[in-house]
């Protein structure tokens, strides 16, 4: 079945870390940009951070720059979304959507524009809360 597999969610207290993972299942990520985006229940979705099919090129939303940091190994078929310094209000549900070809990446610069994406994860719960 082909999938992404998010895991690594959790209860974490204020000023806590996490480490959320993105595992594709019955394909390889090399060819693919990743995007990490957060809802909350009723909200609309915000895009938090992406990167490019290699890995060499990153972005994040301005909510989270300095406190979250993406990476890619495309050798464990595996996108990280490694957050700290967590507060409350970064309490979502945080989903990983892949995006084919080495190019998408530098075409879809923003963040915060809508885009087709041929994969979903099934997404994490993060909880920031003492």
């Amino acid at each position: 079945q082909l999938q992404l597999v998010e895991s690594g969610g959790g209860l974490v207290q204020p000023g806590g870390s996490l480490r959320l993972s993105c595992a594709a299942s019955g394909f390889s990520l090399v060819h693919y940009a990743i995007v990490w985006f957060r809802q909350a229940p009723g909200k609309e979705r915000e895009g938090v951070s992406s990167i490019s099919s290699t890995g060499s090129s990153t972005n994040y939303a301005n909510s989270v720059k300095g406190r979250f940091t993406i990476s890619k190994d495309n050798t464990k078929n595996t996108v990280y979304l490694q957050l700290h310094s967590l507060n409350p209000e970064d309490t979502f549900v945080y989903y990983c959507a892949a995006a084919y070809g080495s190019s998408w990446y530098y075409q879809h610069p923003s963040l915060t524009e809508w885009a087709q994406y041929d994969y979903w994860g099934q997404g994490a719960q993060v909880t920031v809360s003492s």
